[in-house]
């Protein structure tokens, strides 16, 4: 049932993107992106509510359910930020990556087809696993904006003013905007996450993913300090946002 409900999730992603991609193409704006993009977090939550109930605890045990838990992470913030701001362009931006995630999590081996149940949940792993990767989906949807942001800024600088993607595209003030707010939003639940991490009980040393976790805390909140103390061009934090995702996706290779 859990596979179902993936295999699901990873076709409509694949069929919104591509929906909306055509309709960006024709110069149209897609008013089915949020609707598909429903849809797949509801196939999502179908797979970690199943996943869930077979662990009885947070699904995040392995490979597969952490890509699966960061594609739903990514997918409810656009929710939350794409309509709120009127940047539904931010769905045709998202889906790819999100279909990226959940292919990489059908590959046979990422996640245990047959999960055991945890014999001892503690609260504190489950608050550092769900808010860790809660604080990813939020950072991978602000270097989703940041793309955003560069594809503007580039059609600005070769004038092509008439496509219908650049027709499309929200002003770049209003990609800011909700770019920064998602890096403050990402960080703070990463700091949350690491928190946990602390009040996690443990007999050894701190594990390597928590370590990681703190290293790329800290390279994000560089990057605020600077933005706010000193100030960036809005191209500066596009490629800066995008970059630290893209090194911070090195957690999940150290889990």
């Amino acid at each position: 049932m859990d596979r179902w409900f993936l295999l699901i999730a990873t076709l409509l992603a694949a069929i919104g993107g591509t929906w909306g991609m055509i309709s960006v193409h024709r110069g149209t704006r897609s008013h089915w992106t949020v609707a598909w993009m429903v849809a797949v977090m509801l196939c999502q939550f179908g797979f970690l509510s199943v996943r869930g109930q077979l662990r009885t605890a947070c699904p995040l045990h392995d490979l597969g359910e952490m890509l699966v838990f960061l594609a739903w992470s990514l997918t409810l913030f656009y929710l939350l930020i794409g309509p709120a701001y009127r940047i539904s362009l931010l769905g045709v931006f998202s889906a790819p990556l999100v279909f990226v995630l959940q292919s990489g999590a059908l590959i046979s081996g990422l996640f245990t087809v047959s999960p055991q149940r945890d014999p001892s949940p503690n609260l504190f792993h489950s608050l550092h696993s769900a808010t860790s990767v809660l604080a990813y989906g939020a950072l991978a949807l602000a270097g989703v904006a940041g793309i955003m942001f560069l594809v503007l800024d580039r059609q600005l600088k070769v004038h092509r003013l008439k496509s219908g993607l650049f027709r499309n595209l929200p002003p770049a003030h209003q990609l800011l905007v909700s770019l920064e707010r998602l890096l403050w939003l990402g960080s703070g639940l990463l700091t949350l996450g690491i928190v946990a991490g602390f009040l996690m009980p443990r007999s050894t040393p701190l594990h390597s993913h928590l370590i990681v976790a703190m290293a790329v805390w800290v390279g994000y909140a560089a990057l605020l300090a600077v933005k706010t103390l000193r100030g960036l061009t809005g191209r500066k934090l596009a490629l800066a946002a995008v970059a630290m995702f893209i090194l911070s996706l090195v957690v999940f290779a150290r889990v």
